[in-house]
């Protein structure tokens, strides 16, 4: 990729800085690296099985009113069918809100993760890597996930008001 080059390597480290007295500093900060870049890591895989926690209990809530439905369930109670929404509207909320804090937190990590690259002959993650999929700017060239990932509990919950619109009116 062009001018991945001018984005990767720091000026400011030089071979001369891994002489003697600085290479077990060096060594130091290349290990704290490695943890925050696991622990950004490990925050990213949290995301990810809260996203398929709640993708499987919206599935559940979904299969379980259209297996209902033959049953007689859309004429239950008003109360009822208000209280099953309002429950499934603060479970999407609940999602929305956790997804939105892991991309809070992993922008965070990712900060120290740069943070730490100045201090390394490289930056891998913070000019290269990120430089080359655009900064996340042009969504043909790149999309955050994280992006997308914050309109499914959206989806979800703009999908059960209209389920219950669609009950409610017929």
């Amino acid at each position: 990729m062009a001018g991945i080059d001018d984005r990767l390597w720091n000026e400011g480290v030089s071979p001369s800085d891994f002489c003697d007295g600085t290479a077990k500093y060096q060594a130091t900060i290349l290990e704290q690296y490695k943890l925050c870049v696991e622990m950004a890591d490990r925050v990213s895989s949290r995301r990810n099985l809260t996203n398929t926690f709640f993708l499987t209990l919206n599935t559940a809530v979904v299969g379980a009113l259209a297996a209902g439905s033959g049953a007689g369930w859309p004429r239950s109670s008003a109360w009822v069918l208000v209280a099953g929404l309002l429950i499934v509207l603060a479970q999407c909320l609940a999602w929305y809100v956790m997804v939105r804090s892991y991309r809070q937190l992993n922008a965070a990590k990712y900060a120290v993760i740069g943070a730490f690259e100045a201090k390394l002959p490289a930056y891998a993650y913070s000019r290269a890597e990120w430089g080359a999929l655009g900064e996340g700017r042009d969504w043909r060239t790149y999309m955050p996930l994280t992006h997308v990932e914050q309109w499914v509990p959206v989806v979800f919950a703009l999908s059960y008001l209209v389920a219950f619109g669609a009950v409610v009116t017929r």
